[in-house]
């Protein structure tokens, strides 16, 4: 019962192929493994130091290194063992960053036994290792998803520039657009957050600072060691800035931050499944048949706009996971308590939902198509939208009343070409006016939407 058909939750079963790349960066192993990194790089810290006893040669270093850079399944499971059964002399700890120590201790030298986490408490090492795990996850799985999300939206963009649709405000017929400018909406959209995203990883922090904070098991053995700047220097060398002031845990303000930003752009993503779920529904797009595909069960005609549906749902999972990891981890009680630690195992579940959103709305985006036909059917069915660019147009020659008289022909009615050309002859206006407005039609009526494209380059 192992296997992805008896996973408990379908991120790692149903989903299992598409979120496999996260394992690298949110399994259980990998925060392991840079627990380790963590340890060996304070380790090598401590050595630098020339009023510490510790003393390490260029070979020691380059072995301890690889300790992390070769951790495996088979180091994983002793880690595993050290803390839930026991492991050769050692009792079981219970204690998953203890199990670590010992996991060293194994790995190597005993001269260097006695300097493993020293002065460190749990919190200094796993604050460090889950930044790793969380930069990584973002620069090389999920930020090139959504870059991958924008590239699909771009090509539609670019591609669908001069395709004119009728537009919907509170769903009634409005001002015509061009399908390629509203998708180039999402692509400005999705660019901005995405920068936002890129500058909350960089902006990631750790703390090696003791058990309150206060550098107190570190000062008290060797006071004339400058801990801060130690902290300082191996924070900045794992690539994230330092935090001077905390209680025993790095407050999560970073992260939290992090995580609003990807729940924004998640929801851009939603806002765009949702139209294309509209724009399939009333027959604006069309989705590209697949014949080894089965749309209903049922119904044998159907081609359903699954990806999008699938995508919106998993998104909506995904903010529901992020919002309540924003909440909990800035709140601990004093100075410490636990609840942060277990939640932050949930981070992976939230970001697999984020990848198969990100998976699911390219994959949609990839199957449609325009349906130009129809497009130009829904306004020519609805010219009474020209009644803005009349009424406008009106006013630029000094008719006041412009808009009532607009309003009164118009509103709530649907009238042809032809009736709209009657209102246009009973006007007292120039006959270059009355023929610049009969020349108006609702296809060409989109004002500087295909030019407004360019905008997203």
């Amino acid at each position: 019962m192992n296997g992805p058909l008896f996973a408990i939750s379908a991120i790692d079963g149903r989903y299992a192929v598409e979120t496999f790349p996260l394992r690298k960066y949110m399994g259980e192993a990998a925060l392991m493994r840079e627990r380790v990194q963590v340890e060996i790089e304070y380790l090598i810290s401590l050595s630098e130091e020339e009023a510490i006893s510790l003393e390490l040669t260029r070979g020691e270093i380059k072995a301890l290194r690889e300790i992390y850079s070769d951790f495996g399944e088979t180091d994983a499971e002793i880690v595993k063992e050290i803390e839930k059964t026991g492991y050769k002399e050692y009792k079981a700890t219970n204690h998953d960053v203890k199990a670590i120590e010992y996991f060293l201790r194994e790995k190597t030298p005993e001269k260097i036994h006695p300097w493993i986490h020293f002065g460190l408490t749990s919190e200094d090492v796993t604050n460090i290792a889950y930044r790793i795990l969380v930069r990584g996850s973002m620069e090389e799985i999920l930020i090139p998803a959504i870059q991958a999300v924008k590239k699909e939206i771009d090509k539609l963009a670019m591609e669908c520039r001069d395709k004119p649709m009728l537009s919907l405000t509170h769903g009634q017929p409005a001002t015509p657009t061009t399908f390629g400018k509203e998708m180039a909406i999402y692509s400005s959209r999705l660019g901005k957050m995405q920068k936002n995203i890129e500058d909350a990883v960089g902006g990631l922090g750790g703390k090696l600072s003791g058990a309150s904070g206060n550098y107190a098991a570190q000062v008290v053995a060797i006071p004339e060691v400058d801990w801060p700047e130690i902290s300082k220097k191996l924070i900045g060398k794992l690539g994230f800035e330092h935090v001077p002031l905390t209680t025993q845990i790095n407050p999560g303000e970073d992260l939290a931050i992090l995580f609003s930003m990807m729940q924004i752009a998640n929801q851009v993503i939603v806002d765009l499944n949702r139209d294309m779920w509209m724009y399939i529904s009333n027959k604006q797009i069309t989705l590209r048949k697949n014949e080894a595909e089965t749309g209903s069960s049922t119904m044998p005609h159907k081609i359903n706009p699954i990806e999008f549906e699938n995508a919106e749902g998993n998104l909506g999972k995904a903010n529901s996971d992020l919002k309540f990891l924003s909440e909990s981890i800035t709140v601990s009680r004093l100075q410490r308590d636990l609840i942060s630690s277990t939640v932050k195992r949930n981070i992976g579940s939230a970001f697999a939902h984020c990848l198969l959103g990100y998976y699911k709305t390219k994959e949609g985006l990839s199957k449609i198509e325009p349906n130009e036909e129809k497009m130009i059917e829904s306004l020519s069915e609805n010219v009474e939208i020209l009644g803005e660019a009349y009424q406008t147009v009106l006013r630029r020659e000094g008719h006041q009343d412009a808009y009532e008289i607009l309003k009164s022909e118009t509103r709530g009615k649907s009238i042809t070409m032809r009736e709209l050309h009657d209102i246009v002859d009973r006007l007292e206006i120039e006959e270059v006016v009355r023929k610049e407005l009969k020349e108006l039609v609702p296809e060409k009526y989109f004002g500087l939407a295909n030019k407004l494209v360019d905008e997203i380059r």
